[in-house]
């Protein structure tokens, strides 16, 4: 995308954290601004900033994603067609694991981490193939480390690398960029909203939210799908992709494969 054209991001969980940098970095390069959230009070405060520090127009929707109506209202807003990017960034952790949680829990978190960012990425999928241009960022905290943390989160962030890469196979030639950002632990208010002591962590160990979305963004400019702001090695991660697409071929057949057939022959 170029600056010569009108830009608009719509970003969700934009009133805190690493959505509201994100807003507070596209509006210096330029773009207007769709800031979503449930707290409206800060994102009136973090729009009337903007305005005044990047003179950028700014739209406030005030929505809880995990309310049909409202999620209703946003993939509307994305199919009005003026949108050029989507930042999906809004996300919840859950206080404890997979067995420390009941019914209600679990179903929010995959309505926020799983349900909405899909169902607004199709949306705006649609509209930018539709206008030949369009971008879309999917936050994918802890994709690859299921072993850390609770697996359920992990696991909603691992659905969202998924459906980035497998976005972004089909839209490339279609003039839609997507990217998957992971980064590792970030300072942000969801671990205190988990019941989590971000500060208890070992020291290193946290990165500053304005770090990981500059790192970001340079990891867009440079056309990455994937960008892992902390990874010092990037040979790790294209060495974990090689591997993953070598299986690719041996990943259906017709027939058992020997290690198992052989076995199943003697036993």
């Amino acid at each position: 995308m170029t600056q010569a054209e009108k830009n608009i991001a719509l970003i969700t969980g934009a009133s805190t954290g690493i959505g509201a940098v994100y807003a507070d970095r596209l509006a210096r390069r330029g773009f207007d601004l769709i800031l979503v959230a449930r707290d409206r009070p800060r994102l009136d405060a973090l729009a009337e900033r903007l305005r005044g520090e990047a003179g950028v127009d700014v739209e406030v929707i005030a929505a809880d994603l995990t309310a049909e109506g409202d999620l209703q209202r946003i993939e509307e807003r994305l199919a009005a067609g003026d949108v050029t990017m989507l930042v999906n960034n809004a996300g919840m952790s859950l206080n404890g694991g997979i067995l420390d949680n009941d019914t209600p829990q679990l179903s929010r978190i995959i309505a926020l981490n799983v349900t909405a960012p899909t169902r607004l990425a199709s949306a705006a999928g649609k509209a930018f193939v539709a206008a030949g241009r369009g971008a879309i960022v999917n936050m994918s905290v802890l994709a690859l480390a299921p072993e850390m943390f609770d697996g359920v989160y992990s696991g909603t962030k691992a659905f969202i690398l998924n459906l980035s890469q497998s976005m972004a196979t089909q839209l490339r030639d279609k003039g839609v960029r997507v990217q998957a950002v992971l980064p590792g632990a970030t300072r942000t208010e969801i671990w205190a909203r988990s019941g989590k002591d971000v500060d208890a962590f070992p020291a290193g160990f946290v990165m500053e939210a304005g770090d990981m979305v500059d790192a970001a963004l340079l990891g867009f400019d440079r056309g990455e799908t994937v960008t892992i702001p902390p990874l010092s090695d990037e040979q790790q991660w294209l060495t974990l992709q090689e591997a993953r697409l070598a299986m690719g071929p041996n990943l259906s057949k017709s027939d058992v494969a020997p290690r198992y057939r052989d076995a199943l022959l003697t036993a």
